[in-house]
């Protein structure tokens, strides 16, 4: 019975990963910033802990008390939207510390067991937004191709120990909390406001294809299991329309 790890889990795609993986028999450590047991179902394959992947100390406190695994989850994100020239250094900062520097840290945090063992897995949640450009994201999608460009490299580099590493792309998904988030940072500019506008209901607006949260456990569970899966797996409706315009493999994950 194998073991993932999941970070970001609290809620949105991290929830529903962690669900799934469950539902399958899995051994599950999911965790979060603030450990909430009440949101998963009780189970004796499933952990709970708290991890903060911007805190070195917590991350090492997460991988003692986590043990062996097979599979790492890099889920955990934060979004933002905002005119560029309005993006606060501070802001900018947080994005990349938790989009990109905590995947790494994870990532490099979980390597040496994984080497060890000459097996595993490590799964990266990026976004479609890194195909397909769009308006008040330079900064959200400049964190996450970060990630794409790492996981490519990173893949050839672990090829030879047994270890593979996948990048999932979701798509727009009402189900999260990037919409909420967009307006906690303060988008009010008169000069940018036709823009944020539009930008803010195409973010939340549910017409139309759209990515939810099980599409992308569905596709982080493919990562996991399926050898001979893609690299780059879209995740949900749009996703897989914005990987064929990009030329990716659009396979439907089953």
């Amino acid at each position: 019975m194998k073991t993932v790890l999941i970070t970001g889990c609290s809620s949105g795609f991290g929830l529903a990963i962690a669900r799934y993986f469950l539902e399958r028999e899995w051994h599950v450590i999911a965790t979060m910033r603030t450990p909430r047991a009440d949101v998963l179902p009780t189970s004796d394959r499933l952990r709970v802990l708290a991890l903060d992947v911007t805190d070195p100390a917590s991350i090492a406190a997460a991988v003692d008390a986590a043990g062996p695994i097979d599979v790492l989850v890099n889920n955990a994100g934060v979004g933002a939207a905002a005119p560029f020239e309005l993006t606060d250094p501070d802001l900018a900062r947080a994005l990349f510390e938790t989009n990109t520097i905590g995947t790494m840290a994870m990532t490099q945090a979980f390597l040496p067991q994984l080497r060890a063992r000459g097996a595993g897995t490590i799964i990266n949640v990026t976004s479609t937004v890194t195909l397909k450009a769009l308006p008040l994201l330079s900064m959200y999608t400049a964190s996450k191709a970060a990630v794409n460009a790492f996981s490519a490299s990173l893949a050839i580099e672990l090829a030879p120990f047994g270890i593979g590493v996948r990048v999932v792309l979701p798509g727009r998904s009402p189900e999260t909390q990037f919409g909420d988030n967009a307006h906690r940072h303060g988008l009010e500019s008169a000069d940018y406001a036709d823009l944020i506008q539009q930008t803010i209901t195409r973010i939340s607006d549910e017409s139309g294809p759209v990515t939810y949260a099980r599409d992308v456990a569905e596709a982080v569970w493919r990562a996991a299991t399926d050898p001979a899966a893609p690299m780059r797996i879209p995740a949900g409706a749009d996703a897989l329309e914005w990987a064929r315009e990009a030329g990716l493999p659009t396979t439907p994950t089953p």
